[in-house]
């Protein structure tokens, strides 16, 4: 029994009570090997359509992971990263896909929307209000088992295998996932900081995280009114 209360207990302080991050941005200060935040889904059920929003600052040129989702028997199922300063690269189950044309501001907030839908395997992204051209990723693809979700590294084996080559330097908001691929209007509002429907997987409204390495917590200077 004694074991057993410890194990709960550890569980509990691994895994913090929801936060609403409305206000607050996750700071990479440093380029680390180990700095990053997993975030909880509810998303147990095979998953095969996936939306992503993000916002992200940073004044990095090199490769560097933006948002990162694995599972057991994958740890490329679903991973966004910029090789370089405006090549996006999409991966989806392992296959890889680069997007150059689109816009990155370093030090300067970018908005960035990934849509995914495995029925035709049809997917876009958006970035600074611009999307690409629309290409067919992951058709036909189901994403099984529990995800890990990491910000700030990318995952080379499950829940793990960080490079520090790789990892984000800078801030990190209004992260949002669903389990769809979420309408135009939705992708607007969002873009233009306007009210949208918050991710039904990763609400960041309503965030349960927890952190390693060298992650701050900040007050969101983010201007929704001056973004585009």
């Amino acid at each position: 029994m004694k074991q057993l209360l410890i194990l709960l207990a550890s569980l509990c302080a691994g895994h913090a009570a929801p936060q609403d991050f409305s206000e607050k941005v996750f700071t990479f200060p440093v380029e680390s090997g180990t700095a990053s935040v997993k975030v909880i889904a509810n998303a147990e059920q095979p998953l095969t359509a996936l939306t992503m929003c993000m916002r992200f600052f940073s004044s990095l040129t090199r490769e560097q992971s933006l948002f990162s989702l694995a599972v057991p028997s994958e740890p490329n199922a679903f991973l966004l990263t910029m090789p370089s300063a405006g090549m996006y690269r999409l991966h989806i189950n392992g296959p890889a896909l680069d997007i150059s044309g689109l816009s990155y501001f370093t030090q300067e907030w970018n908005s960035v929307c990934w849509t995914w839908d495995s029925s035709d395997g049809l997917t876009t992204l958006w970035v600074n209000g611009n999307r690409s051209t629309r290409h067919i990723l992951g058709a036909k693809v189901s994403l099984s088992g529990v995800p890990s979700i990491i910000l700030g590294q990318e995952q080379d084996t499950y829940g793990g295998g960080f490079d520090k080559t790789q990892s984000f330097v800078g801030d990190i908001t209004d992260m949002h996932l669903w389990n769809s691929s979420i309408s135009l209007c939705e992708i607007r509002f969002f873009m233009d900081g306007s009210t949208f429907t918050p991710g039904n997987l990763i609400n960041w409204r309503n965030l349960q995280y927890s952190t390693d390495g060298l992650v701050y917590v900040e007050q969101s200077d983010f201007d929704k009114l001056s973004c585009f």
